[in-house]
C-alpha cells in the first residue's frame, strides 16, 4: 500500500451538516490517488457526524477539544506533512500542488490566506485584515488551514493542551524557527458567526479574546466565553 505524503485532519463535533461535504471536496482537490490521507476525529458529536464522516480515511475519537483532537489525529496519521483544516473551511483547487511546492522549497510550516463568506459586505475588509495581520505578525488561525511537516510538528510536541488559542500559541513557536510560508490561493471558511453576531461587534469580541489571551488569561475561560454553549471543543 502506497503510504501518503499529506494527512489532512479535520476537527469535528456535531458536524453532520458539513462534514461529508467536506471530505468530498477534499476528494475533489486530490489529483493523485494514495497521496492524501483525511482523518476525522470526533469529540464526542450527539448527531451523526461519525456516520457521516465514512468516507474518511479513518474516524477516530477524542476527548473533545481542538487541541486534543487534532494532536489524536497527528498522532494516527501517517503523511510527512501535516494540514489541520477545520469543518467548514474549503481548500482552494491547487491546494495541493502549493503544498508540493513549499515543500520543495524546504518549508517548515505555512498557512493559506482566508476569504470568509458569509451575507455581510464587510467579509472582504475582514478577509483582508485577517491575511494582512497573518504577514506582518507570522501568527496565523485554524480558519488558515495550517500545515507542517511532521518532524517539526513531533519537536515541537504539537498543539498545547488549552481550550483555546492553540493555533496562535503553536505559532508563537513555529515562528521562532521561521517565518510562515502563506499561500495566496484562499482558502473558503464560513462567515456565519460574523454574520450573526454582526461584523464590529464580532472584531471587537475577538480583539478582546485575543488581548485576554496575551495578558495570561486562562485559555479554558476564554473558551466558555467563546463556545458559550458548551464548556470546550
Amino acid at each position: 500500500m502506497m503510504m501518503p505524503w499529506l494527512s489532512i485532519i479535520v476537527p469535528v463535533l456535531n458536524e453532520a451538516a458539513k462534514i461529508n461535504g467536506l471530505i468530498s471536496s477534499i476528494r475533489g482537490v486530490t489529483t493523485e490517488p494514495g497521496l492524501v490521507e483525511i482523518i476525522v476525529v470526533d469529540g464526542g458529536s450527539q448527531d451523526e457526524s461519525v456516520v457521516l464522516s465514512a468516507g474518511a480515511d479513518q474516524v477516530l475519537f477524542s476527548e473533545p477539544g481542538r487541541s486534543s483532537q487534532m494532536n489524536v489525529g497527528a498522532r494516527h496519521s501517517r503523511g510527512e506533512v501535516l494540514l489541520f483544516l477545520h469543518a467548514d473551511t474549503y481548500l482552494p483547487d491547487m491546494a495541493i500542488d502549493h503544498i508540493k511546492a513549499w515543500a520543495s522549497a524546504g518549508g517548515q510550516w505555512g498557512a493559506f490566506e482566508v476569504t470568509v463568506v458569509g451575507q455581510s459586505p464587510w467579509l472582504s475588509a475582514v478577509s483582508a485584515g485577517i491575511n494582512l495581520r497573518s504577514r506582518l505578525t507570522g501568527i496565523v488561525t485554524g480558519d488558515q488551514a495550517m500545515f507542517v511537516t511532521r518532524r517539526v510538528f513531533d519537536e515541537e510536541g504539537g498543539f498545547a493542551g488549552i481550550a483555546l488559542m492553540e493555533d496562535i500559541e503553536l505559532s508563537h513557536r513555529l515562528r521562532k524557527r521561521s517565518w510562515p510560508y502563506l499561500i495566496r490561493a484562499p482558502v473558503r471558511t464560513s462567515g456565519r458567526r460574523w454574520d450573526d453576531k454582526g461584523v464590529f461587534k464580532t472584531m471587537l469580541f475577538m480583539w478582546r479574546l485575543r488581548l485576554a489571551y496575551a495578558l495570561g488569561q486562562d485559555p479554558s475561560i476564554l473558551a466558555e466565553r467563546y463556545y458559550p454553549r458548551r464548556s470546550m471543543r
